[in-house]
């Protein structure tokens, strides 16, 4: 994992190059088809190397989502089935309403990254002033 880390962690999409060279000598016989799979996707999953360094983050980093994943499981896995879509609509709804409730602590650069957001995306974001 480690070393899957440094590739999606480098700098510039050269680097990453360098360390999934690194990757197959060191991992390529004991896993060749991740290897392969990475080799044969490389365009595509190094695409995100054209976005700075604080967005990069937010694209690799997916322990928020997997909490919130985990946070609306807890409120639908104990329910056999929903009466209607409806039903399932608002137990997700709910789950993501606690789960606000604990999104206190701001992300690092949040400004900067959210101007980056809209440099990327133009028009997307619909930014509320207080």
């Amino acid at each position: 994992m480690n070393d899957l880390k440094k590739i999606y962690r480098a700098t510039s999409k050269e680097i990453a190059e360098s360390y999934l060279l690194e990757l197959e000598e060191k991992w390529g016989e004991k896993y060749p088809l991740v290897i392969k799979s990475w080799q044969n996707n490389w365009e595509n999953l190094s695409g995100y190397f054209k976005y700075s360094s604080p967005v990069r983050k937010l694209i690799y980093t997916t322990n928020p989502i997997e909490g919130l994943h985990r946070q609306i499981r807890k409120f639908t896995k104990t329910k056999g089935s929903f009466t209607s879509t409806n039903a399932l609509y608002k137990q997700v709804y709910c789950a993501i309403k606690k789960v606000e409730q604990k999104w206190t602590k701001a992300l690092p650069n949040w400004a900067l990254t959210m101007s980056q957001f809209d440099i990327f995306f133009p028009g997307r974001l619909k930014i509320e002033l207080n």
